[in-house]
């Protein structure tokens, strides 16, 4: 089984090796990518460690934007003389070490078009051989090169230059400057230490102990963050890092504001909210429930008003019915006229007078009639009317 598996990997590797040795095929070196904003530079490294000591003789820079797209030259290197080509003339340069088989490229104010698949390839004296490096480049919609900070609050400005090879920067200056024909003011300064990632900063002027550095250096960011933000900071703010002869610049302007005077209520006009789909369908089953529940909704309004209509004529007799019974009794008055008396039985101090009695009418028939009363307690003397 061994033997088996070294006898594949030596016929596999045995034409690989001929055509290296004998010239046949290109040596791809590293295929490398790198994320870049609109509007900033990119450098795409290309260097390739020679241990004979050989010089470079061509450097070219090709660019394809897509897999099997037509390439397009970039740049190319002869006989000591750099000549950028087509869209790319005056973006782009050589920023890397000849010397040092750097052919590495420097692409400046990149642009959206810019994405894609950058190549480049290295001849050294007396090699047939080509070395190559592919760079994946994408590029992402530009940042925002103002801020609008309110009075107190903090503002950070972004500054990092994108590059595929480990190249430290060596300084970072950021200066600010309240017009455009205003003296600059030192914002910050931070150089880097011979050894080591590590280096110490300095903040100068009205910007002192406000102003931090908060970029990683190893990884050539810049950012730093402004504290305590003031009215007098309104202004420009350049940031500068240095990579050995290489400068990348980037500006930002600060506009300061103050807050808003809080009230106890305020009256806040919200936007129109677009409804999706789902609020729609919502809002149209509420309204289809509504109208067919209306009628119901009616008849019942109507049933419950006439039961309280007829409730109410109930409670009306009764209260009649009530009022007439506690209502006090009725007198009937009657006369009785006393008949003539003849003189012989009048008497002769009284004379004819007619009586006037008042008696109640009670509901029932009264146990003994009036005639049996009359009766028993003396003569009947008259009638009753």
């Amino acid at each position: 089984m061994e033997s088996s598996v070294l006898c594949l990997l030596s016929l596999t590797l045995r034409p690989v090796l001929l055509g290296y040795f004998l010239g046949l095929n290109d040596l791809i070196v590293s295929s490398l990518e790198l994320t870049v904003h609109v509007g900033e530079p990119a450098l795409l490294g290309c260097v390739f460690q020679s241990v004979e000591g050989k010089r470079v003789t061509k450097v070219d820079w090709t660019f394809s934007p897509r897999e099997h797209a037509k390439v397009d030259y970039v740049l190319y290197y002869y006989a000591n003389l750099s000549v950028p080509v087509g869209r790319f003339q005056h973006r782009v340069r050589l920023a890397g070490g000849l010397s040092h088989n750097d052919g590495s490229l420097l692409l400046q104010d990149v642009e959206e078009a810019d994405q894609g698949t950058y190549t480049c390839e290295i001849r050294l004296e007396l090699e047939s051989r080509v070395f190559k490096t592919q760079v994946a480049l994408h590029v992402l919609p530009a940042e925002p090169r103002e801020l609008m900070v309110h009075v107190g609050d903090s503002a950070p400005m972004g500054c990092a230059f994108q590059s595929t090879e480990e190249k430290l920067m060596t300084k970072v200056d950021w200066m600010f400057s309240p017009g455009k024909h205003a003296k600059e003011e030192v914002v910050l300064h931070y150089y880097a230490k011979r050894r080591g990632p590590a280096g110490y900063s300095q903040s100068g002027g009205r910007f002192r102990n406000r102003v931090t550095l908060v970029g990683d250096t190893a990884h050539n960011d810049g950012s730093v963050l402004l504290q305590g933000v003031r009215e007098s900071d309104t202004g420009s703010y350049t940031c500068s890092i240095h990579l050995g002869d290489l400068t990348f610049r980037k500006t930002f302007v600060l506009h300061v504001i103050q807050r808003e005077p809080r009230t106890l209520v305020t009256a806040v006009a919200r936007r129109p909210e677009v409804l999706g789909g789902t609020q729609l369908v919502i809002i149209v089953g509420i309204v289809c429930a509504t109208v067919l529940l209306l009628p119901v909704l009616i008849l019942t309004a109507r049933r419950i008003q006439g039961s309280k209509s007829s409730g109410t004529s109930r409670a009306l007799v009764k209260s009649l019915e009530d009022r007439d019974r506690a209502r006090p009794e009725n007198h009937f008055y009657s006369s009785i006229t006393m008949r003539e008396v003849t003189k012989e039985e009048e008497p002769s101090d009284r004379s004819e007078a007619t009586y006037m009695t008042m008696r109640p009418v009670w509901p029932s028939v009264p146990s003994n009639p009036p005639e049996k009363k009359w009766a028993k307690g003396g003569p009947h003397t008259g009638q009753a009317f």
